[in-house]
């Protein structure tokens, strides 16, 4: 990494100092693994003080690309598609949290992208594959309802559904998104005295993944994704709407 000298003008140091080290990791000046200059070096090559490499450091850690360890050198950190879809979480709260369109959007997007793993899942899954997914469905059913465990469970259905594709932004998105709803909108991945059905659907899809049936589970995949949502309507109605 070649030094230089020049000041930096009086912007937002760190900020000024984040762009020249990410435009020198996406030139190649510095590949995944690659140790950063020291503090003290960088100080002296951006002639700012402390603060501002820190805050720099710290900003470029939180997007994910680099890393930080106790009395090491930052490293430049290797490509992650579960760390970059990770690196969403906070956003994806205030998101979920204060806007009910881009929640409705959501549960659009997770539908389609759910029944169609469930479709490649049905063409391509191996024995050992289907075993996978046999083996939590299994677990599921000797789980308490009650128990957290069962929504974790849950959770590693699908995820398991993800891993057959080989894909690994599917089985990162897959993670992320029941994880973000099971957070932020329990109801949509949860409906308390409905477990059984929740069982049964999972059954049926795997029934129609055994079976290398693409359509039937893709259809079933759907139809088990929007049950939740619809159980949820009409148990606020029932309520008064509360």
């Amino acid at each position: 990494m070649e030094a230089k000298s020049e000041p930096i003008a009086r912007r937002k140091l760190s900020h000024q100092i984040e762009e020249r080290l990410l435009a020198e990791v996406q030139a190649g000046d510095v590949r995944p693994g690659d140790p950063l200059p020291s503090e003290r070096e960088l100080m002296a090559r951006f002639q700012v003080g402390r603060p501002a490499i820190r805050e720099a450091m710290q900003n470029l850690q939180r997007m994910g690309l680099i890393e930080i360890r106790h009395g090491e050198r930052p490293r430049v950190a290797q490509p992650s598609m579960e760390r970059a879809i990770g690196q969403m979480g906070e956003t994806m709260r205030h998101v979920l949290s204060h806007s009910a369109s881009s929640l409705e959007h959501l549960k659009q997007a997770r539908a389609t992208f759910e029944m169609e793993m469930a479709r490649i899942t049905a063409r391509t899954r191996t024995a050992e594959q289907l075993a996978g997914i046999e083996a939590v469905l299994a677990e599921m059913k000797k789980t308490k309802p009650s128990s957290p465990d069962f929504l974790k469970l849950d959770g590693r259905f699908h995820l398991e559904i993800a891993r057959v594709t080989g894909n690994p932004i599917f089985i990162a998105l897959s993670e992320a998104l029941f994880s973000w709803l099971a957070s932020f909108h329990g109801h949509l991945v949860r409906s308390p005295g409905h477990e059984s059905v929740t069982i049964a659907e999972h059954e049926a899809i795997l029934a129609a993944i055994a079976a290398g049936d693409p359509a039937s589970a893709a259809q079933l995949m759907g139809d088990h994704l929007n049950r939740a949502s619809a159980l949820y309507h009409v148990g606020n109605i029932q309520q008064g709407g509360r």
